[in-house]
């Protein structure tokens, strides 16, 4: 069986009010391909700052678009495989 790993680093950040967090998740595969996803969480000004919500929210997101790049790239790829997909 072969074992593989893949890495994401997520980077977050936070403006000085709390307001607005962001998330950056990167994934670097062994064969070069990156790909960058950014979640985005903004916290209602009637709401407490917590700020692990908005932690918690923006990667969720970052990490939910990746996951759709990913299934797009599956896609692209077993669709090439069968002749259906775009010339490169």
């Amino acid at each position: 069986m072969l074992d593989k790993q893949w890495t994401v680093e997520i980077h977050i950040t936070e403006d000085d009010n709390d307001d607005l967090t962001t998330a950056r998740a990167v994934l670097l595969t062994r064969s070069g391909t990156r790909h960058e996803s950014i979640g985005y969480a903004r916290r209602n000004p009637a709401d407490r700052p917590v700020p692990e919500i908005g932690d918690e929210l923006a990667v969720g997101r970052a990490l939910a678009d990746l996951a759709d790049k990913l299934t797009g790239d599956a896609a692209e790829d077993v669709a090439q495989l069968a002749g259906h997909g775009r010339p490169a």
